[in-house]
């Protein structure tokens, strides 16, 4: 919503907004809501993802519920300052996998007036803080952390365990790859694979 100061100027209160949590709790969803209303107020909004994220759409940011809206693939961050022009909302999408420049530019885009909505894994999956996610909810005007349900116990989840057996921390993957587990389960989980290693 713009504001206006007594001598007529224009003044749009910008705000870093952070939707975080494990894969499968809703963060691209409540990303695609917040962002469909600001279009419906007729506001101006512009949507990033990162080029790598191409599971359901090279185009698109598509929830696990497959709602979709439109968006633009990049590969660095700082790209989104020069494509944000006359924008009033930017959304981000799977933020953890842009590199930390992503924080400034979010301050940046903030500082100009903008509202800034990101959404994104907060942890990876050993457990640790993920990309530039951590630094984001430092800086946020408003972090929302969102919840699967852990499929061993129907617990709140707390990390997104995978389930193949690969270690590298960026691997793009969906159900097969991956599973919501709460921490307890999350610790079972861990000690069982290394059990399996050591008997092997």
């Amino acid at each position: 919503m713009i504001t206006y100061t007594a001598s007529g100027e224009a003044r749009r209160p910008g705000r870093i907004e952070v939707v975080c949590g494990s894969m499968f709790s809703g963060k691209t969803e409540e990303l695609i809501r917040r962002l469909r209303r600001a279009q419906f107020a007729k506001q101006r909004v512009e949507i990033f993802k990162p080029a790598i994220d191409t599971r359901y759409s090279d185009e698109e940011v598509v929830s696990h519920d497959h709602n979709a809206i439109p968006s633009t693939p990049l590969d660095a961050s700082g790209s989104i300052l020069l494509l944000s022009g006359d924008i009033d909302v930017v959304g981000i999408d799977e933020a953890q996998f842009f590199d930390m420049g992503l924080v400034d530019v979010c301050n940046e885009l903030a500082n100009r007036g903008v509202r800034v909505i990101v959404a994104g894994l907060d942890m990876d999956f050993k457990g640790l803080p993920f990309g530039p996610m951590p630094a984001l909810c430092a800086i946020a005007d408003d972090v929302t952390k969102v919840h699967a349900i852990c499929v061993k116990c129907g617990s709140l989840a707390y990390v997104s365990h995978r389930t193949v057996d690969n270690d590298r921390r960026v691997l793009l993957g969906e159900t097969q790859e991956y599973e919501p587990l709460c921490r307890d389960c999350y610790q079972k989980a861990i000690k069982g694979a290394k059990s399996e290693k050591i008997q092997q």
